[in-house]
């Protein structure tokens, strides 16, 4: 009978800074439609490029947050195989932790970012109920397309597709696991 080798024991991808910089494109792609949301709703206004603004900087500290509260529990800190590059930044912010408490770390801090998913479609229909405009629900149809469909299947297919966490991770999990 053949052996079946561990997934820690199979020799892990390394991604290129290209591919890197391919995994953070939707969250990138998200976090300018939703700047261009509240820029767009704001009609131009101070208070639309403060809005988009503020927007663009949530969405880098939330970046940061996953590295500096997340990434140091995960098996790819510090390497190069982790697909969105995170690990590599987030061992120069914090020094490793123990894996097992990767699930833990991941369903306390994600819920930091979360808002980002729903600040623009939120604001959006806000501006769509003070002033139609067709501008606004082109953007928020890009918007709901990359975010709630873009962004979680190019996790779940490319990001995580290997991860050998992913058992133990709240967004890979199945619920009948």
């Amino acid at each position: 009978m053949p052996e079946i080798p561990c997934p820690q024991l199979r020799p892990r991808r390394e991604y290129t800074l290209f591919q890197e910089l391919a995994d953070n494109i939707p969250y990138l792609l998200m976090t300018g439609l939703g700047a261009g949301i509240l820029l767009a709703g704001g009609g131009g206004s101070g208070w639309g490029f403060a809005a988009a603004a503020l927007y663009v900087f949530y969405a880098l500290a939330g970046a940061v947050w996953i590295m500096v509260f997340v990434c140091p529990y995960c098996q790819f800190h510090g390497t190069r195989s982790c697909p969105c590059g995170y690990g590599r930044l987030a061992a120069r912010l914090r020094a490793k932790n123990p894996e097992n408490r990767f699930a833990r770390q991941f369903r306390r801090h994600i819920p930091v970012i979360v808002p980002l998913w729903f600040i623009p479609p939120a604001a959006g229909g806000v501006f769509l109920v003070r002033d139609f405009s067709l501008k606004i629900i082109g953007l928020l149809v890009l918007f709901v397309i990359d975010a709630f469909v873009i962004l979680p299947l190019v996790s779940r297919k490319y990001g995580c597709a290997e991860c050998p966490q992913k058992r133990e991770c709240p967004w890979m999990k199945e619920p009948s696991e």
